[in-house]
């Protein structure tokens, strides 16, 4: 079930912040090495590193600009089966659904479209939607109920629908898109804030380096 909540771009995604997140260790080890004992090639690669990550991150930014659309199927493809195959006795999915139910319970939301997705859920199809999940209630009984699935206290003749369930019916792409767009300017904040930072290391290397050279120069005996 893993294998169906991932996607190309996704695993890609990953695979970057892992490489930026090694590279910044490497990156901040040389650095100090460099600064500490005057070396100007560790400082050399210091900016590099830092040249390089810059580089990383505004590719990234432009890939997510221009393939918003393509990334936000693929979110939506992975919600989907994440919904449909939400297990609260399966161990292995714990971290995902836990993250979904968060998602559901701080944005008062069910569903990534809405909560008729989850009429697709295999349990609560087997439960004849007598049972809907906790983290969508809109009942204050159930506020102190973090995730898995909460019976349906009003009796139905046969199966339930959604619309039966005391639960939010507007769904989680809305509310996250709109969650993006009242945080953008703090989002785009940090980042320009990583990026001068990243500037500015970038200069003091540079600088460090020249200082370095100059005092090699000056130690050179004249003829």
């Amino acid at each position: 079930a893993l294998t169906e909540m991932s996607s190309p771009s996704l695993k890609n995604a990953a695979y970057v912040l892992i490489g930026v997140g090694a590279l910044t260790m490497l990156m901040g080890f040389l650095g100090c090495i460099g600064a500490v004992n005057e070396i100007r090639c560790l400082l050399g690669l210091y900016f590099t590193c830092l040249l390089v990550i810059l580089i990383t991150q505004v590719s990234a930014g432009l890939v997510i600009y221009f393939q918003k659309e393509k990334l936000k199927d693929e979110v939506s493809h992975i919600v989907e089966n994440l919904i449909e195959n939400y297990d609260p006795l399966k161990d292995d999915q714990r971290s995902l659904q836990d993250v979904w139910d968060y998602v559901q319970r701080q944005i008062a939301c069910c569903g990534w479209n809405g909560a008729n997705d989850w009429e697709n859920n295999r349990i609560l199809i087997n439960r004849s939607m007598t049972e809907y999940p906790c983290s969508c209630s809109n009942s204050s009984k159930n506020l102190q109920v973090d995730s898995g699935f909460c019976n349906l206290d009003v009796p139905v003749n046969g199966t339930a629908t959604y619309a039966d369930w005391p639960v939010h019916e507007e769904g989680c792409m809305n509310g996250v898109e709109k969650w993006l767009k009242d945080n953008l300017g703090v989002i785009l904040g940090v980042c320009t804030g990583v990026a001068v930072i990243e500037l500015l290391g970038m200069i003091l290397s540079i600088s460090l380096c020249k200082n370095i050279h100059s005092e090699d120069y000056t130690k050179v005996p004249k003829s």
